[in-house]
């Protein structure tokens, strides 16, 4: 990223959001708040003056909701949703927005948010790289889960769990239809229980591999797929 701050607008009905979310803002120096405002009217005769870069928008607000509010957008700029809703969750991705922030949220999560933003920022001003991603079912909610983000995923019977740098979700799919979906010049199953992404490997000792601090055994009837998948320089 270049040294050009990330200019925000807040769009929020209640004060307390507001107040919270440009607090958050001035806390990191690669942002620049635009402005607060109080409903999605606002926010857009302000958007027609003021060009934003990223938005942080509730969905559930009076008159016109943040869904209604970014359909009727001719340039989006990047967007955060920040609801109390986890039913949007779907709808909201469906829209290409960076993040879902379900209220009430911490900071941490907040910066999370923020990074996701920085790269998909650095990622549209190179139109020619594309980056590709899941959709993930957990419960009632869908993530957005990039390939790039993902460490391993873990089988466990019909279950999987995908650990990310961040986060852990587990989805209702078999291991099987998982290595089938994913690019095998990314990512090469080490186990019955795991499928790793190659780029993530920081060590190989014997028969296990390191994503990180994590170890992770490699099972007999997988050590040839790892081998071609992961070529050793000698």
């Amino acid at each position: 990223m270049s040294s050009k701050k990330i200019k925000c607008l807040v769009v929020d009905d209640e004060k307390l959001a507001r107040l919270l979310l440009t607090g958050y803002i001035k806390r990191l120096p690669q942002l620049e708040l635009v402005a607060s405002c109080k409903d999605a009217l606002e926010a857009q005769a302000l958007l027609e003056q003021i060009p934003a870069d990223l938005l942080f928008l509730d969905i559930q607000m009076p008159g016109l909701t943040g869904i209604e509010f970014l359909n009727a957008l001719p340039q989006k700029p990047l967007v955060v949703l920040t609801t109390a809703y986890e039913k949007y969750a779907l709808e909201g991705y469906q829209l290409d927005v960076v993040d879902y922030l379900l209220k009430p949220f911490r900071f941490e999560r907040f910066a999370q948010a923020v990074a996701k933003s920085e790269r998909r920022l650095a990622q549209d001003a190179s139109p020619a790289v594309e980056n590709p991603f899941l959709l993930v079912k957990s419960s009632h909610t869908v993530h957005k889960v990039f390939l790039d983000e993902i460490m391993y995923i873990k089988g466990m019977k019909e279950y999987v769990s995908y650990h990310l740098a961040d986060r852990r979700i587990i989805s209702l799919q078999t291991m099987k239809q998982l290595e089938k979906e994913l690019p095998g010049d990314q990512f090469v199953r080490i186990h019955k229980s795991y499928i790793i992404s190659i780029p993530k490997i920081t060590a190989l000792d014997g028969g296990h591999v390191y994503i990180g601090q994590t170890k992770l055994p490699i099972g007999g009837s997988y050590k040839e797929a790892v081998a071609q998948s992961i070529p050793i320089q000698r």
